[in-house]
């Protein structure tokens, strides 16, 4: 089984912004594969389905952003998963342009407060990622206003795009492993 979970803030005032790219791209993969994931339970909206043969647990942490370890670690602890192998997490990083995809095994948390959350929750740094770009703020703006704003018109097919080859990344995380997955997916939109 693999808890899959797309990081973001809750609220329609944060929904399809950057910060909120881990919520969309578990949304396309809900559409896709037909999982309602609108239960309430560890501090997440989730739901439950099968995805190419594999079980799954889609999740939105409803902590925000900062807090996202709280909602994982009671997923890990709840469905007794091996965090290194069937947790796989989605979210925006600003060292990405917009629409371009890395997929890493374990590591840092490279300046994302969600991922120093759920890195101090689960006391290591070995989980699944898959981080979607956002780009790099510009100059002369503030960081949280970035990315907490929307894509501009110019980008929003890129980060479309971008959603669906995140949805691919991880099913291709469960069919083909993540070495072959970080070798189709790790490389320039």
């Amino acid at each position: 089984m693999y808890v899959i979970v797309g990081l973001g803030n809750p609220g329609r005032q944060y929904e399809h912004t950057r910060h909120n790219a881990g919520f969309d791209a578990v949304d396309l993969l809900a559409d896709k594969y037909n999982i309602d994931v609108d239960t309430k339970k560890f501090k997440a909206l989730y739901g439950k389905g099968i995805i190419e043969g594999q079980k799954v647990v889609l999740a939105k942490p409803l902590t925000f952003m900062n807090l996202s370890g709280e909602s994982v670690r009671e997923l890990v602890d709840f469905y007794k998963i091996d965090e290194k192998d069937e947790l796989i997490v989605l979210y925006d990083d600003i060292s990405l342009e917009p629409g371009q995809l890395r997929l890493r095994g374990k590591g840092s948390a490279g300046g994302h407060n969600g991922i120093k959350s759920i890195i101090a929750h689960l006391g290591h740094q070995e989980f699944k990622r898959v981080k979607i770009g956002v780009g790099e703020k510009p100059p002369g703006f503030d960081l949280a206003d970035y990315v907490l704003g929307r894509f501009p018109k110019s980008q929003r097919e890129a980060f479309a795009d971008a959603l669906e080859r995140a949805a691919g990344a991880v099913v291709s995380i469960m069919t083909d492993g993540m070495d072959a997955a970080m070798n189709s997916f790790n490389k320039k939109a």
